[in-house]
């Protein structure tokens, strides 16, 4: 808001104890999100079918006609989707990816499961829009212009030989709970000062 004075940036943080890193990672791609249009749950079947990739859809249905539309018919054979997921089918659906596809169609303003994907050591291929940049960078997977699907199919045999442990490496640097705590400690006592 232009009226609030604005102190600090400061990234969630995450606890990599419930994290824990995959070095090969696995055959299918996942989506991570709710079932809306603005996350391009369709897209990300799209992307997989023309990368001739399994594809498993983890998250609510928040916009119903959307999903019952768009999503529910491209269901079945390579793509399944999950449902809603707790936190150790979380963890083992995102280190087993061979990567996060995240085609969103809004300005993302954090993207928890671009970090989470990334700290099981599986890169993230996300649309350009909102916070993907400042989260991904280059470590983190690939970032493609949005609607660019040919370019994500890309992005996917990249994948192959992507580099995990830089991935993990970027949420150790940037997205721990402990260095998000001490970041709030520090905006917390210039206000103070």
């Amino acid at each position: 808001h232009p009226e609030l004075s604005y102190a600090a940036t400061i990234y969630h943080g995450l606890d990599l104890s419930e994290l824990i890193f995959d070095v090969q990672g696995g055959e299918p791609l996942v989506f991570f999100g709710r079932m809306h249009r603005d996350k391009g749950a369709a897209d990300a079947v799209r992307i997989a079918r023309a990368a001739g990739r399994p594809l498993l859809l983890a998250g609510i249905v928040q916009d119903r006609r959307y999903f019952e539309e768009e999503v529910e018919p491209l269901l079945g054979g390579d793509v399944r989707y999950l449902g809603s997921v707790g936190p150790q089918e979380r963890e083992r659906l995102l280190g087993g990816a061979l990567a996060l596809l995240h085609p969103i169609h809004f300005d993302e303003p954090f993207g928890l499961s671009m970090a989470e994907a990334m700290a099981c050591g599986t890169p993230v291929i996300a649309y350009n829009r909102g916070s993907v940049p400042e989260v991904v960078g280059s470590e983190g997977g690939f970032i493609v212009p949005e609607g660019d699907e040919a370019a994500a199919v890309r992005a996917v045999q990249a994948a192959v030989s992507f580099d995990r442990q830089a991935a993990r490496a970027r949420v150790e640097r940037l997205f721990t709970v402990q260095r998000m705590a001490q970041e709030y400690l520090k905006v917390y006592q210039g206000m103070l000062s």
